[in-house]
């Protein structure tokens, strides 16, 4: 199921003219799970890793303010957290000075990839605009709810899978969001 996932996003791209990135991050809503894959020497996407996620427990939608998790290609324009230790709590994409320790029920921890929508009118300016609905990937002080929906829109990763993802995953890197399986 993974490979029509990856058909999905080959098809988006072509239709976009976008070109497909060496990683890219796929996201099944339905499965609440996500894959890295990464082109091979041949240009072939391999399976790298496998995560439960969260996303909205809101359910799927592109408005702005339906605090709802926007379906459809992204790329991760922006991240936050190099260098920073495990369990750093963000608010508003800084740094507060306090871990996950000391805040179990922080709503942004470890580490922010901030996605931008790439489909214009679907999850690209005025109301649907993801990036500007500030649509991240990122960690949480509480991870006992993975694996349900349970977020405000954003996709949430626990820290032992976020921390390598965020290092796989650099700037551009294609994300796509959506009601496939994966499995």
């Amino acid at each position: 199921m993974v490979n029509d996932a990856i058909a999905c996003m080959e098809k988006v791209c072509r239709r976009l003219g976008k070109p497909l990135s060496q990683q890219a991050f796929l996201v099944s809503v339905p499965e609440q799970t996500a894959v890295l894959i990464a082109r091979d020497d041949n240009s072939i996407f391999k399976l790298v890793a496998a995560y439960t996620i969260s996303t909205s427990r809101f359910g799927v939608g592109q408005q702005r303010d339906s605090r709802r998790t926007p379906l459809g290609l992204h790329r991760v324009a922006k991240k936050f957290g190099d260098s920073l230790p495990p369990g750093a709590i963000f608010r508003g994409r800084k740094v507060t000075g306090q871990l996950t320790l000391e805040n179990p029920h922080a709503d942004i921890a470890h580490r922010i990839l901030w996605l931008d929508g790439l489909e214009m009118g679907h999850n690209q300016g005025g109301e649907v605009d993801s990036y500007l609905r500030y649509i991240y990937i990122h960690g949480v002080g509480d991870e006992s709810s993975l694996g349900r929906p349970a977020t405000q829109g954003c996709i949430h990763v626990a820290a032992d899978d976020l921390l390598p993802l965020y290092d796989h995953l650099p700037i551009d890197s294609l994300v796509l969001i959506g009601e496939f399986p994966l499995s």
